[in-house]
């Protein structure tokens, strides 16, 4: 693998990031590219899938593209975070050879139509975040979808990375590679959090100093189910969901543990505790992997 890196490169169009990637690939004789996908508005999590990137291929490319499909209502696509010059800066201090900026345009020719096909999520993406956020996991798998089929490199491999916060879109994209037989390997990262345990996210730039504070209820919860978990006790969901409803603007979606290959629930270990919340004009989620006392 070759250490070199250049400036990082950005382009808006699927043909000029064809001809950018064939020449970044040849030029160092890449074995692999690594993808992050992005909606913007970065942050830690995301420089570390760019750092896990960096480590394993010779060439590395981002996207950079908030996705309409994905919002159920204008108004959250409107408000969605965006600081385009704050994203460049880092993808350049990340390490990223090249960048895909597109238009809405450019990835949906006709809009704001619909695309005619797109890809089903199926069960997987009707329960939970889906059935709170209707046709979002739809949205998603379409345009991962599109942009493995943009960025398949020719003669190399390609690898794709994405942050196991986002539990239930990693699984959708897991099934659909594996289901639609597409040749690429996903690599998951994990979560990154800011000091007080919050997982990060871009819509935390949403909240309030306050907000933040009471945000932190979601990963104390986790911990205490956790622990519960590992200690071999009755794991308290009805009064781990009455905590986090009592605290100060915070209202809660969902609490639960699943099977982390299905998505259903289940009252068994190993399982996925799975956790969704409003916190003033942000929607947050978050999980963690639970064990039994013998880590299992």
């Amino acid at each position: 693998m070759s250490d070199v890196r250049t400036r990082t490169v950005f382009v808006h169009g699927i043909d000029e990031l064809r001809v950018e990637l064939a020449r970044l690939v040849a030029e160092r004789g890449a074995e692999s590219v690594g993808l992050v996908p992005t909606m913007g508005a970065l942050h830690a999590g995301h420089t570390a899938l760019m750092e896990a990137a960096v480590a394993e291929n010779a060439v590395v490319a981002a996207s950079l593209f908030v996705n309409p499909l994905q919002f159920d209502r204008q108004e959250d696509f409107d408000t969605y975070p965006r600081d385009l010059t704050g994203d460049m800066e880092i993808f350049e201090r990340g390490g990223v050879d090249l960048v895909f900026a597109p238009s809405v345009e450019e990835m949906y020719p006709g809009f704001p139509d619909a695309p005619a096909i797109g890809v089903s999520s199926g069960e997987m993406g009707r329960v939970l975040e889906g059935a709170s956020r209707p046709g979002h996991f739809d949205g998603m798998a379409t345009v991962v979808a599109k942009l493995f089929q943009i960025f398949m490199p020719k003669g190399a491999d390609l690898r794709a990375y994405f942050g196991e916060k986002d539990a239930q879109q990693l699984m959708i994209v897991k099934r659909m590679v594996a289901d639609l037989s597409i040749p690429v390997t996903v690599r998951p990262v994990k979560t990154q959090r800011e000091p007080s345990g919050l997982a990060l996210s871009s819509r935390n730039q949403l909240l309030s100093e306050a907000e933040k504070e009471s945000a932190t209820v979601l990963s104390r919860a986790l911990l205490v189910l956790a622990d519960r978990a590992r200690a071999g006790e009755d794991w308290g969901l009805d009064e781990l969901r009455a905590l986090i409803d009592a605290t100060d603007d915070v209202e809660l979606d969902h609490l639960l543990v699943v099977d982390p290959t299905t998505l259903r629930p289940t009252d068994r270990v190993p399982g996925l505790a799975l956790v969704a919340a409003r916190v003033g004009a942000a929607r947050l989620i978050d999980n963690m992997m639970i064990e039994g006392p013998d880590g299992d």
